[in-house]
């Protein structure tokens, strides 16, 4: 295992940036900006890359500006610390735009942990067209993000039409049965298309994470 400093209210994990590539992300909701902060300031002194604070409201972020770092607003994430790029493309695609703020913490996650993001907004199955019109840009990147709600079809077109891996994020948005985003959650882990990786409800943080790790996997050696 590796070293800990643990603090009263918590115990950062230093070793996970030597299993996984990146440092302990702190979820914001439920701490205070007291033990935010706190956390954040052993992770800027025993890691190396990006120091990230999620689902962080205004209110919190302003608390903590002494910190310094950049607040993405629409994102709810304050990046204390930039990672060096992967070199790794991902389009993130949404079926429309109300589709956004879980788009926007997906692109500025995906950004402040090393990839390049290509940001594709509203192009979902009422208007297969839009898709089909911008088609040529998302099979050029490495990975695709597909968000969407209603009934989620986009996740199954889209990774019917390209080649590179696919991670699927339901939405809450939608109307009485759309369930929240039950309905785009069922549809997308029962798809057709072959080999979907689907994640949580709104959590465009662990699509994300998601491509990182398919990213870092394809990176390492295979052994002799």
């Amino acid at each position: 295992m590796g070293a800990q400093r643990p603090l009263a209210y918590a115990t950062p994990d230093l070793d996970r940036e030597r299993r996984q590539g990146l440092p302990e992300v702190i979820y914001g909701p439920g701490k205070t900006a007291a033990e935010i902060k706190g956390i954040a300031q052993v992770l800027l002194h025993d890691t190396v890359g990006p120091v990230l604070v999620t689902r962080l409201d205004p209110a919190k972020a302003a608390m903590l500006s002494e910190l310094g770092g950049e607040y993405d607003a629409a994102a709810g994430l304050l990046q204390l610390r930039s990672a060096v790029s992967t070199g790794i493309t991902v389009a993130v695609v949404t079926a429309g735009t109300s589709d956004g703020p879980v788009a926007a913490e997906t692109s500025a996650v995906a950004r402040a942990i090393g990839l390049t993001v290509l940001d594709i907004r509203d192009v979902g199955v009422a208007g297969l067209h839009r898709l089909t019109d911008r088609i040529e840009e998302i099979r050029a990147a490495d990975a695709v993000v597909v968000i969407a709600g209603m009934e989620g079809a986009l996740a199954s077109v889209v990774a019917g039409l390209v080649a590179a891996p696919v991670v699927a994020v339901p939405t809450s948005t939608g109307y009485g049965a759309a369930f929240d985003g039950i309905t785009a959650l069922l549809a997308m882990v029962s798809s057709c298309a072959n080999g979907i990786t689907v994640v949580n409800i709104d959590s465009g943080f662990s699509a994300a994470m998601a491509v990182h790790r398919l990213a870092m996997a394809l990176r390492r050696p295979i052994p002799s």
